[in-house]
This record gives structure tokens, sequence and C-alpha cells, in this order.
């Protein structure tokens, strides 16, 4: 090991043995043992691309590994939440042009599904697009993350995820009553956005039930 070390005193038991032994007199010789503090930084490594940034931070704190903690009162007030939007995939491929999805983002649990709708004659396979998870924004470090929430999901904005571009073009109704209703934590653009494409709907659908309770003239 190479470590040199000072054997400056013995029990009562070595002593009387080396000196019955060998006639050796052992005697204390005076140390003074200040306390040592060793100061140890506890560092995280950087995340690997394994799992999700919290399984992997959460693997560095224990020495048994533990599920990251979740907000269960969180989960309990949104439980079977979820805000809906229609996007289009913004690409330079002509065929992708026409295809369209549906996002849903679960207030439960902070992440987002994306689901592309069956299309008659798409000659593309529809489906699951993304597995519920939370979406890191480009430009963002993979150690200190930021990930989109619905104060990003404006109409009209646009949102990347694995490189692929997603233009939010509609929503359901839900989700601007649940912005207004917690107005304060999210941006007035965005509720903006939203309001303005749902007035025009309610115009429309107004405009359309008048219509029908109008009575026909008679010639």
């Amino acid at each position: 090991m190479n470590r040199p070390f000072f054997l400056y005193d013995c029990d009562t038991f070595t002593r009387s043995y080396y000196h019955q032994r060998y006639g050796a007199v052992f005697n204390q010789v005076p140390v003074e043992l200040g306390e040592r503090k060793v100061e140890v930084r506890r560092e995280i490594p950087s995340y690997n691309g394994f799992g999700s940034p919290q399984d992997s931070k959460q693997n560095c704190l224990s020495l048994i590994p533990q599920p990251p903690k979740k907000d269960v009162m969180k989960m309990l007030e949104n439980d079977l939440k979820i805000l809906r939007y229609a996007a289009v995939m913004e690409s330079r491929h002509p065929e992708d042009k026409n295809r369209k999805f549906i996002i849903s983002y679960s207030l439960a649990k902070d992440e987002m599904q994306i689901y592309e709708p069956h299309q008659r004659n798409a000659g593309i396979i529809e489906g699951k697009f993304l597995e519920y998870s939370q979406v890191r924004k480009p430009g963002t470090s993979i150690d200190n993350p930021e990930y989109y929430t619905p104060a990003d999901l404006a109409i009209g904005a646009e949102i990347e995820v694995f490189s692929r571009k997603f233009k939010i073009v509609d929503c359901d109704l839900y989700v601007l009553k649940y912005l207004e209703a917690n107005a304060s934590r999210f941006p007035a653009a965005t509720i903006e956005s939203i309001k303005a494409i749902h007035a025009d709907k309610l115009c429309s659908e107004k405009t359309t039930e008048e219509n029908k309770n109008t009575p026909e003239m008679e010639e």
C-alpha cells in the first residue's frame, strides 16, 4: 500500500506480552490528534441517455435505486385532466404536408402524447408518434432541461419533438377554460391566441343556430 503508519500506543495486554517475552518496555508517545475534516462533495454525473433524467439522478442519490418521487397531490387534483391540441407537421417533404396530429397534455404527469389519426389513402402508417413523456425544449441542457408546458402551446406556436416540428393549429374548448381559470400561471399571449380561435368558432356556431331558428319567408 506504500502508506507509513506511526505506532504511538498499545493496550495493557500488548505491553505485558512484549515485556515478559522480549523485556521491552513500551511507553505511550504523546501525539496531538487534531480533528480531520474531509469535505466530500457529491457531484451528480451527466445524464447518459438511458431512461429519463429523473431516473438517472435518483440512482445517484441512494445505494439502492428508488423510483423518482411524484407529486401525489397534484396527480390526484388533475387526474384524467387532459388538454388536447390539433397540430400539423412542418416539414420540407411533400408527403408530410397533410399529416395531422393530436397532442394530448396530461396535467397530472406534465407529459404529452402525440397521436396521428387515420386518414384514408394517406400512404403512411398512422398511430402513436410519441408515448406520454416529458419533451425537452431544444437548446436547453440535458443536465438542466426545460420541458414544454401548456404555456408554450399557443395557437400558431411550433414545438420540436425528436427533430420533428409541429405547429399548433387548434385545441379543445376545455383548454381555453382551464387556462382562463388559471390565468396567473400562463402568458396572456397564449390565452389570447386560443381565445381568438374559439371566438370565431362560437360566432360561427351562433350564426348557424340563428339561421336554423329563423322562419322561412313564404312566397
